[in-house]
C-alpha cells in the first residue's frame, strides 16, 4: 500500500527520511510513534511525506526555496530615487530646466521693457511739470522784465501793467505747485525722490517772492539786486530740466533735456538784459537814462553767458540747430536792431547815453521781440520732448508687446515639441511595458499551463511582437523582449515535449509494471486457493496485500503521466461497496471502520479513481496514527444530492500553516516536477479529485487528529442522475452479505484491472 502522501512511487523496502512531508500529519519524531513502536512504519512502498515535520511547510506546499537575490542587487531604493522617477517626470523635469531659464530670460526682457515704459512715464510727466516750470519762468521773466521801468522810475501809469503781470505769475505759480502733486505721488514708489526734493526746495523759494516784489527795484542805481532775486527762482525753475535728464537712460532724451536746459539758459540771460536796460532807461525820451556801472557789467555778463548758452544748445542739438534759431538770429530787423543796441549799450562804460533817446517801452517792446521768438523755440522744444517721450514709451510698449509674444510663441512651441517628443517614447515605452507586464502575466504562464496540460504540437507557439519597430533604444528594447519571449516559449515547447516523452516512458512502465503485478497477483491467488497452512496462507496474503500496493504505484505513474484507467466501471457502484473496496486496499484495513453511509450510488466512469483516491486518504490515516486507535469513515447525504465523505483520524494533526499549504496543494495540483514525485500520494489524490470535480479539504479534528473531507459533486454522487426527491436512508457501515459480495466484487475487478 502506498502511504500518506508518498516520497515517491517506489516499491523499495529502503526506509526512507521522516521529515518534510505533505500529508495530514507529520510522522518525524513524533511522540505517538515513539510510544507505538510495533505501529508499521513507511517502507515499502510507503514514506513519510504524508506530514510535514519542522520546517517543511514550504516542502508540504510543493513550493521552490526563495530564490537568491543577484549579486550586487541593492533594490529600487527610495522613492524618491531619481532612477525610481517615471519617464514623464523625467522629461518633464528635463525640459523645465531650459524652459524656466527661457521664461527667466524673458520676464526679465519684459520686466526691463516695464522699467523703460514706467521711466518713460515718469518723463512725460516730467515734461509737463518742466512745461509748467518754464511757462512760471516765463510769467516771472515777463513780471520782472515788464515792472522794470515803472517801479524803477515811480511811474504811475504801469502799475496797473505791473498787477497784471503779477496775477499772470500768480496763477502760472499756482498751476505749477498743482501739478507738483502728480510728482509726489509718483515718488512714493522709489521714482523721483530727488525730483520731489528738488520741488519742495522750489516751493520754498516760490514763497520768497512777494518779498522779492516787495523790495523789487527800490534801490537807487541797483536794478542788478531784483534781476538777480527773480534770476535764482528762475533758474531753480530751469533746473527742473536737468533733472529730467537724471530720471531718464535714454541717450536722445538726455540730449533733449541739455539742449532745452542750454536754450533756456540762454532765453533768460536775454531777459536779464531786458530787464537791466529797460530800468535803466527813462519813461520818455527826453530825460536821461541812467545805467551805473554795476548794472552795466552784470547785464554784459549775461549777454556773454547768452552767447555761450546759444554755442553750447547748437553743440548739444546738433543737426537742425541752425534752422531751429533763425527766427533770432537772421531776417528780422527788429531782432537785430535790438541787439545791436544791447552790444553798443552794455559794451563800455557810460556807452548808453551815447545812443539814440528811447523810453524803456520802446526798448521792451523790440527786445520782447526777440524773447518771445525764443520762447516759441523753447516750446519747440518741449513739444518735440513730449512727441519724443510718447514715441519711445510706444516703442516700449511694442518691445515689450512682442518680447512677450516671442517668449509664449517659444514656449508654446517648445512644449508642444517636447509633448509630441515625449509622447512618442512615452506611448513605446507603456506599450512595451503593458506588453512584457501582459506576457509575464498572462500569455507566457497560459502558454505554459497549455503546453503542460496538452500535446505541444497542438498549441500555437507563435510570439506576438510587441509592436514597437523604431530604431531608438526603446525599439532595439522591444526586439531584444521579442527574442526572450520567443526563447522562452521555445524553451517551454522543448519541456513540454520532454514533460510529454517522461509521461509516456512512465505510460509504457506502468503499462509493463501492471501486466507483470497483475500476474504476480493471479499466481498468489493460486497458490493462496491451494495452501492450507495458517501460517503460509498469512505470508501469502501480506504478499498479495505487498502486490496490492505496487499495482496502485503503478497506476500512480498513469496519473502522473495524465492518463486515464484503462477499463471503467459502466454501471453505478454502491459508495459503501466503493468505501469496502479502497479499505482493502490498505494495510490496516481492519482499523478501518465504517460508521455510516449514505444509500447513493458513484457513477461507473468514476468508481476506479474514487477508490484510488479514498485508498490513499486511508492508508495516510492508518499509517499516521496509533495502531490501537480506529479510522472512522462517514458519509451524509446533502440536500441538494451531494455527498460529504468524512475520513476521522486521532493524529497528532497539522498546524494551520501546513494545513493551509497542503489544501491549497489539493485544490491546484503543480506541474510535474521532482518534488511530485517525492510527494506523489498528494498530487495523485490533487489530481484525481481535479479530473472529476471532487472536492478534498484537510481540517483540524475535534478529538485530536485530522479530518479528510470529500465532497462528491452531484454527478458523481448520484450515478451521473439527476439527485432523488427525498435522500435514501443512511444504511449501517457493516452492511449485510450481499454488500460485502458488491464490495469484494469491487476489489476483484481493481485487482484485475
Amino acid at each position: 500500500m502506498q502511504g500518506r502522501f508518498k516520497r515517491d512511487g517506489s516499491a523499495s523496502a529502503e526506509p526512507e527520511p521522516q521529515h518534510g512531508g505533505t500529508g495530514p500529519k507529520a510522522v518525524s519524531s513524533s511522540p505517538q510513534h515513539a510510544q507505538n513502536p510495533g505501529q508499521a512504519q513507511p517502507s515499502d512502498g510507503k514514506d513519510g511525506a504524508g506530514r510535514p515535520g519542522q520546517g517543511a511547510a514550504s516542502a508540504a506546499a510543493g513550493q521552490q526555496p526563495p530564490a537568491k537575490p543577484a549579486k550586487g542587487s541593492t533594490g529600487p531604493g527610495p522613492r524618491i530615487a531619481l532612477r525610481n522617477w517615471r519617464i514623464s517626470t523625467r522629461l518633464v523635469s528635463l525640459l523645465a530646466l531650459p524652459v524656466v531659464a527661457a521664461t527667466s530670460l524673458g520676464a526679465m526682457r519684459i520686466s526691463q521693457s516695464m522699467d523703460d515704459i514706467q521711466q518713460l512715464d515718469n518723463m512725460k510727466l516730467l515734461t509737463e511739470m518742466t512745461k509748467q516750470a518754464t511757462e512760471l519762468a516765463a510769467a516771472l521773466q515777463e513780471e520782472r522784465d515788464q515792472s522794470a521801468g515803472p517801479l524803477a522810475h515811480g511811474s504811475s501809469s504801469g502799475a496797473i501793467t505791473v498787477k497784471g503781470d503779477r496775477e499772470r505769475t500768480d496763477r502760472a505759480r499756482k498751476n505749477f505747485l498743482d501739478s507738483s502733486e502728480a510728482i509726489d505721488a509718483a515718488s512714493k514708489d522709489g521714482n523721483l525722490v530727488g525730483v520731489r526734493d528738488s520741488l519742495v526746495g522750489l516751493a520754498g523759494d516760490l514763497n520768497d517772492l512777494e518779498r522779492i516784489r516787495s523790495n523789487a527795484y527800490q534801490a537807487e542805481d541797483n536794478s542788478t539786486q531784483t534781476v538777480e532775486a527773480y534770476h535764482r527762482l528762475i533758474t531753480h525753475l530751469l533746473d527742473l530740466s536737468q533733472d529730467m535728464a537724471e530720471a531718464t537712460s535714454n541717450p536722445e532724451m538726455i540730449q533733449r533735456t541739455r539742449a532745452l536746459a542750454s536754450f533756456s539758459s540762454a532765453k533768460e540771460y536775454a531777459s536779464i538784459q531786458r530787464a537791466v536796460l529797460a530800468a535803466a532807461l527813462p519813461a520818455n525820451t527826453t530825460d536821461k537814462a541812467d545805467l551805473a556801472e554795476n548794472d552795466r557789467l552784470y547785464a554784459e555778463s549775461a549777454l556773454q553767458s547768452q552767447k555761450s548758452e546759444i554755442r553750447s544748445f547748437t553743440s548739444i542739438y546738433g543737426d537742425g540747430a541752425e534752422e531751429l534759431l533763425k527766427p533770432i538770429s537772421e531776417g528780422n530787423p527788429v531782432i537785430e536792431s535790438s541787439d545791436a543796441y544791447a552790444g553798443r549799450a552794455l559794451a563800455k562804460k557810460d556807452a548808453l547815453g551815447g545812443l539814440d533817446k528811447r523810453s524803456y517801452q520802446d526798448w521792451l517792446d523790440d527786445s520782447s521781440t526777440k524773447i518771445q521768438q525764443m520762447k516759441n523755440i523753447e516750446l519747440k522744444l518741449l513739444e518735440d520732448m513730449e512727441q519724443q517721450a510718447r514715441e519711445l514709451r510706444s516703442e516700449s510698449e511694442r518691445e515689450a508687446i512682442i518680447s512677450g509674444v516671442v517668449i509664449l510663441l517659444v514656449l508654446g512651441v517648445s512644449l508642444v515639441g517636447a509633448f509630441v517628443v515625449a509622447r512618442s517614447m512615452i506611448r513605446s515605452l507603456r506599450r512595451l511595458e503593458d506588453t512584457a507586464t501582459k506576457v509575464a502575466q498572462d500569455r507566457l504562464p497560459e502558454l505554459v499551463k497549455q503546453l503542460s496540460e496538452t500535446d505541444p504540437q497542438d498549441v500555437d507557439t507563435s510570439v506576438e511582437s510587441v509592436g514597437v519597430h523604431s530604431r531608438d533604444e526603446i525599439g532595439r528594447v522591444a526586439a531584444a523582449f521579442d527574442d526572450v519571449h520567443r526563447e522562452a516559449v521555445r524553451l517551454a515547447a522543448e519541456q513540454a515535449l520532454l514533460r510529454g516523452n517522461v509521461n509516456a516512458m512512465f505510460t509504457n512502465l506502468s503499462r509493463r509494471s501492471q501486466g507483470l503485478i497483475q500476474r504476480q497477483l493471479s499466481l498468489i491467488s493460486e497458490l493462496e486457493s491451494r495452501e492450507a497452512d495458517p501460517d503460509q496462507l498469512s505470508s501469502l496474503f501480506k504478499l498479495d496485500h505487498l502486490a496490492t500496493r505496487m499495482r496502485r504505484n503503478g497506476e500512480n505513474l498513469l496519473v502522473l503521466a495524465g492518463e486515464e484507467p484503462g477499463r471503467r466501471w459502466t454501471r453505478p457502484v454502491p459508495l459503501v461497496d466503493v468505501l469496502r473496496a479502497a479499505a482493502s486496499e490498505v494495510e490496516q484495513y481492519e482499523r478501518i471502520e465504517l460508521a455510516s453511509v449514505p444509500t447513493t450510488e458513484v457513477a461507473g466512469r468514476v468508481v476506479n479513481d474514487l477508490v484510488h483516491l479514498l485508498a490513499e486518504l486511508l492508508e495516510n490515516a492508518t499509517s499516521f496514527s496509533s495502531p490501537q486507535t480506529k479510522v472512522k469513515v462517514t458519509g451524509h447525504a446533502l440536500p441538494d444530492g451531494r455527498v460529504l465523505i468524512e475520513i476521522h483520524d486521532t493524529g497528532i494533526g497539522l498546524s494551520p500553516e501546513d494545513l493551509a499549504a497542503i489544501n491549497e496543494r489539493l485544490a491546484s495540483p503543480p506541474t510535474v516536477d521532482v518534488s511530485v514525485s517525492r510527494r506523489m500520494g498528494l498530487f495523485v489524490v490533487g489530481r484525481l479529485s481535479q479530473r472529476h470535480g471532487i472536492r478534498i479539504q484537510l481540517r483540524p479534528s475535534d478529538s485530536g487528529g485530522t479530518t479528510a473531507l470529500v465532497m462528491l459533486p452531484v454527478d458523481v454522487a448520484q450515478g451521473g442522475r439527476k439527485p432523488q426527491p427525498k435522500p435514501g436512508q443512511q444504511g449501517a457501515g457493516n452492511g449485510g452479505p450481499a454488500a460485502a459480495q458488491a464490495a469484494a466484487g469491487v476489489a476483484a475487478a481493481r485487482r484485475g484491472g
